[in-house]
C-alpha cells in the first residue's frame, strides 16, 4: 500500500501508479527513461538500470528492468541473472563490466566516479557517449528507485509479473 492516497492509480504497481497519479511529472520521467534506455545497446542500458536498481534494493525497478533487458539480450534471462549475481564473473564483455563498475560507483555518490574508472571504461572499449549515458542511467535510476520506494509503491515480488510489460516496453519504449 502506497504511503499516499493514489486513488485509482494505486492498482498500478511501482512507478506506473505514481506516474498515473501525477501525469504532468510522469510524462517528463518517461521521456527521460525513453531517451536513456532505447537505441543502441538497449539490452546493456536496461541491464545497467536493473543492476543499479538491484544495488539500491528497489524491487519494482530491479525486476521490471531485468525483464526488459532479458527481452533485448540474445542470451536472455540467464545472462541477466548472472550479471545481477556477480558482474565480475558474468560472461560479459570487459566494456560492459567496466560500465557496470562505473554505474555502481555513480549510484553511491557522484564523487565515487574517478578519472581512473572512466579511463578503465575507455580502455575496455567504451565511448565517451556510453560513459556519459551510463553515469546518467545510474543517477536517474537512483532517483527513480528512491521515488518508487520513498512513496511505498506496490511492487510484485514474482519476476513473472513483469514479463508482459517487459515485452511491450522492449518493442514500444516508455512513452507509448
Amino acid at each position: 500500500m502506497a504511503y499516499i492516497d493514489l486513488g485509482d492509480a494505486a492498482a498500478e504497481p511501482g512507478i506506473r501508479g505514481l506516474l498515473r497519479y501525477r501525469p504532468e511529472t510522469g510524462r517528463a520521467l518517461m521521456q527521460l527513461a525513453d531517451a536513456l534506455l532505447r537505441g543502441d545497446n538497449a539490452g546493456d542500458r536496461e541491464l545497467i538500470a536493473a543492476y543499479v536498481s538491484a544495488l539500491n534494493d528497489c524491487t519494482f525497478c530491479h525486476l521490471s528492468h531485468a525483464a526488459v533487458a532479458a527481452e533485448h539480450l540474445p542470451e536472455g534471462r540467464p545472462l541477466v541473472d548472472a550479471v545481477l549475481a556477480d558482474p565480475a564473473t558474468a560472461p560479459i564483455s570487459p566494456r560492459l563490466r567496466a560500465l557496470l563498475h562505473l554505474a555502481a560507483a555513480t549510484r553511491l555518490d557522484g564523487h565515487q566516479v574517478t578519472e581512473q574508472l572512466v579511463a578503465d571504461a575507455r580502455d575496455a572499449g567504451a565511448t565517451d557517449a556510453e560513459i556519459h549515458d551510463t553515469v546518467l542511467i545510474a543517477a536517474a535510476f537512483s532517483m527513480f528507485n528512491r521515488y518508487v520506494d520513498g512513496l511505498g509503491a506496490f511492487a510484485p515480488s514474482d519476476p513473472a509479473a513483469y514479463l508482459p510489460g517487459a515485452a511491450h516496453l522492449a518493442r514500444h519504449g516508455y512513452t507509448r
